[in-house]
């Protein structure tokens, strides 16, 4: 099934190819007609589908309606959606979480779209396989979380339910 990119929005990506692999390190999702806060959400899910510049698949589309359509008051004046993921490998079925699909700029990745957003949102879901990627992750979130809402989703994108998705997160201490 294809999924569109939601109306009025600009999207711009980070893609690397190695070997056979494709990589997406980045994807930068802007309202065309911005409110002039400039403020943003980078979403941490946990690999790459197929959303690029031109197509998104279900979990980019659902959280663009959630960032930017359904009017979440922890949303409000957002007008950039920065997506990356634990894992840059592009796979949309039977994800390993292999050390090889972590991808090279990842971790730099995720630390520089954690700098440059006001929110960062914990959006793999409740059940995440890969403990050890995980625990990277949470680090390079507390290491960088200074004057940032921290927030996380109730289940993955791609099965959302709307009523009660976004929730506080807590990093353990």
């Amino acid at each position: 099934m294809i999924f569109n990119h939601r109306k009025n929005l600009s999207v711009k990506a980070d893609f690397e190819e190695q070997g056979s692999f494709r990589l997406r390190y980045r994807l930068e999702i802007t309202r065309q007609n911005p409110s002039g806060s400039l403020k943003t959400v980078t979403a941490i899910m946990q690999n790459p589908s197929k959303a690029d510049e031109q197509i998104a698949d279900k979990s980019v589309q659902v959280l663009e309606r959630v960032v930017f359509e359904k009017q979440y008051p922890e949303f409000v004046d957002i007008d950039r959606l920065i997506i990356v993921n634990q894992f840059a490998y592009m796979q949309t079925n039977d994800f390993k979480g292999e050390e090889s699909q972590i991808g090279h700029r990842n971790d730099a990745a995720i630390t520089q779209a954690i700098l440059d957003a006001d929110i960062v949102l914990v959006a793999w879901g409740r059940n995440n396989p890969f403990q050890e990627r995980k625990a990277t992750i949470l680090e390079i979130i507390r290491e960088n979380r200074e004057h940032r809402t921290l927030l996380k989703t109730s289940g993955h994108p791609s099965r959302v339910r709307y009523k009660g998705f976004i929730l506080p997160f807590e990093l353990d201490n």
